[in-house]
């Protein structure tokens, strides 16, 4: 049984509020929550202007919470020293949870991109792993509204249960090789009216993450298990995309943002903030860790380097009456 906490016998599996112990039950309850709260969650979703890791986490904590008190938390908060994995595939270090998702979603915002690699963006939320259970449900969700963004829908309930979880699994291993992006293009088609998103997911089988249990394969704190680890994310080879590498960056030949900023911003797209700070010299901000403010083309504003925005007051003219 998968006991990062170390309390199973008397809190039961994963410190749920029942107490349970019996996998058969935890299962239905789990399958009872998600029911009675998908139609909240994904309003939720259809509600973000950008969808951001944080509100990965509140999805999570809309369908679990009630079971779950550490639901909307990721593996970071719950589990930092814990190595875990699944039907022996590793999935990232808690501390990379936000990265491993950031990039997932960080793709998906550009609806070119999600419509050619959706299968590498769903493969980057599996990897990320943010939760100690309920990871695919809660990625399901996220996947399904990003693809409605970028206009298409995946028929889930087409998809072969063995068939999909050996893609993923192959996709987590070797990323951004296309292997998930060409199973899913099988089922892929015409956006789906939202008022049809509630049937088609509950009539969905078996997609809830990897086959089997969750396990704690060793702590992290132990240079050999975290060296295993580095071994693993070395042998994937996977580079995640930075926002200095979009479009609107090349364009205005903008330069990683460093420290605070002063300027005006000069362009705004999903994923993109550029900002003009003097000189002809532009930066890029990515505008997932900006919290997704609402900026607008032409506001002067101070940006310091960890995301937090404000308008500078004005300044005084030296002029006095």
């Amino acid at each position: 049984m998968f006991d990062p906490f170390k309390d199973f016998e008397t809190c039961g599996y994963l410190r749920n509020t029942l107490h349970e112990k019996d996998a058969r039950i935890i299962k239905r309850v789990e399958h009872e929550m998600f029911t009675r709260h998908l139609a909240e969650a994904t309003n939720y979703l259809a509600g973000c202007k950008v969808v951001c890791y944080r509100d990965f986490l509140a999805v999570h904590r809309m369908l679990f919470s009630e079971f779950y008190p550490w639901a909307g938390q990721d593996r970071a908060t719950t589990a930092p020293n814990s190595a875990v994995t699944k039907s022996g595939i590793a999935f990232c270090h808690p501390m990379d949870c936000r990265r491993a998702v950031e990039a997932g979603l960080r793709l998906a915002q550009d609806k070119a991109t999600m419509n050619a690699k959706s299968g590498e963006v769903m493969g980057l939320f599996a990897y990320g792993h943010p939760f100690l259970d309920g990871n695919g449900r809660t990625m399901l969700l996220a996947h399904i509204e990003l693809a409605h963004r970028a206009g298409f829908s995946i028929a889930w309930e087409r998809t072969n249960k063995a068939d999909y979880l050996n893609a993923l699994s192959k996709e987590i291993i070797s990323p951004g090789r296309g292997i998930l992006d060409a199973y899913l293009l099988q089922f892929k088609g015409p956006r789906m009216d939202r008022k049809e998103w509630g049937i088609a997911i509950l009539g969905m089988k078996g997609l809830d993450g990897l086959d089997e249990d969750n396990r704690v394969d060793g702590d992290l704190s132990d240079p050999a298990v975290a060296e295993r680890y580095r071994q693993f994310e070395e042998q994937r080879g996977y580079q995640y995309t930075l926002a200095e590498h979009g479009p609107l960056a090349q364009e205005w030949k903008a330069v990683p943002a460093n420290g605070r900023q002063s300027g005006t911003v000069e362009a705004v797209s999903e994923t993109e903030v550029i900002q003009h700070v003097g000189r002809d010299k532009y930066v890029v901000w990515d505008r997932q860790r900006l919290s997704g403010a609402d900026l607008e083309v032409g506001q002067h504003v101070e940006i310091s380097a960890d995301g937090r925005i404000q308008e500078p007051p004005e300044r005084d003219s030296g002029l006095t009456m």
